[in-house]
């Protein structure tokens, strides 16, 4: 049985008042919750606010992004090593804002997934389609690129590390949400792919959480389905009350 997994991407959102005060809201919430793992994933800057918020809770941290380089003339850049220091867990990568807006290859973002587990955090590999290439039928040839680039080089040992997230980036921000039919259809035939690359075991052990506009009201039925291990929330992580409500219907 694969354990939900609740991450709270917060993007370029919060400060340093309103991030630890947010963290320490979804921890009094947290109490009597033993079945869901929960991550909260703050900008860089506010990382060490947000861990020490975090302390004595069950609440993981992760940062947004990483370089693959572990120090050098890398400017703006942060290291594995730096948010291993700070209290990081967890770490996104290709997140389709990196990939669409900042521009990242499928080649660095393999890069960073490799880096990622040699440097003991946890990565969490975002793929997802468009919307001009969902609607020209290209979804699975998009996922299963992504897919196979952010593994490639992995180990079985090492590629169990990783999560994988399916965000339709028509999904997110936007309001609206793929439908829980529409999801389960994506993360199955994802695992499917895990599988002919390693094996079943793997596969049927792999967290895939969906992203994409998941809210307290959606957030049970898509957790229902058979192949949806958790959900990577955007808009509604920056409320405790929602994010919590998410929570609570992934329990």
């Amino acid at each position: 049985m694969r354990r939900p997994f609740i991450a709270g991407n917060w993007k370029m959102n919060t400060d340093s008042n309103s991030g630890p005060e947010l963290v320490k809201g979804i921890a009094a919430g947290l109490t009597d919750i033993d079945s869901v793992d929960v991550a909260v994933i703050p900008p860089f800057v506010y990382i060490p606010a947000a861990v020490e918020a975090a302390a004595s809770s069950k609440i993981a941290v992760g940062a947004q992004d990483m370089y693959f380089e572990d120090k050098g003339a890398f400017t703006g850049e942060i290291s594995t090593a730096m948010l291993k220091d700070v209290g990081c867990s967890y770490v996104l990568c290709g997140h389709s804002e990196r990939r669409h807006v900042i521009g990242e290859t499928d080649e660095l973002i393999n890069k960073k997934v490799i880096a990622a587990i040699s440097g003991g955090l946890l990565p969490i590999l975002c793929v997802g389609e468009l919307l001009e290439e969902r609607e020209a039928g290209k979804t699975d040839e998009v996922n299963e690129r992504q897919v196979k680039a952010g593994f490639a080089g992995l180990s079985a040992d090492k590629a169990a590390a990783v999560t994988i997230a399916y965000e339709p980036v028509w999904a997110i921000g936007t309001g609206v949400t793929a439908t829980p039919d529409q999801a389960q259809e994506v993360h199955a035939k994802i695992r499917k792919l895990v599988a002919e690359l390693y094996d079943e075991n793997l596969a049927s052990q792999m967290r895939i959480q969906y992203g994409g506009s998941a809210k307290p009201g959606n957030a049970a039925e898509l957790m229902s389905q058979p192949d949806i291990d958790g959900l990577l929330v955007g808009g509604a992580s920056l409320k405790a009350e929602d994010f919590l409500g998410i929570i609570n219907a992934s329990a």
